[in-house]
């Protein structure tokens, strides 16, 4: 019993800052994301737009998958911070090449159209899941 608490002592901090910096980096990723757009997701998700809030909600878990493995494989904080950067700038540079091609995004999302939104959270998802595994290798 107290080897098991001297473990959770000792891994305890540790866990915590890796916590707390992915969270961060995940915080910065969405506000990153959302000035990215060209809507406000937020006024669209209080005035009852699903489309808009499926699609934040695909973005969030869309940069949460490849930090997630970032944290898994990195070694330190340094790693963390580096893989978890790299992540966040490939997760948003796909989201802008899938805005590019599906014509007139910004006006279906405020129109509400699931459709659109549908599509754009599964190649959220997809791009996430690739880059997550090159990232842990």
């Amino acid at each position: 019993m107290e080897d098991a608490f001297a473990a959770l002592m000792n891994g305890l901090p540790v866990f915590l800052v890796h916590s707390i910096l992915s969270l961060i980096i995940l915080l910065a990723g969405v506000l990153l994301y959302m000035k990215l757009t060209a809507h406000d997701e937020m006024a669209l998700i209080r005035n009852g737009n699903s489309a808009a809030s499926l699609s934040l909600g695909g973005a969030i878990v869309g940069l949460a998958i490849p930090l997630g493995f970032s944290l898994s494989a990195s070694l330190s904080l340094w790693d963390l911070l580096f893989w978890g950067l790299v992540a966040l700038v490939l997760q948003l540079a796909a989201f802008r090449i899938v805005d590019g091609f599906l014509k007139d995004l910004p006006q279906r999302i405020e129109a509400d159209d699931m459709a659109a939104a549908i599509l754009l959270v599964a190649v959220k998802l997809a791009t996430a899941i690739i880059n997550a595994a090159a990232i842990s290798g």
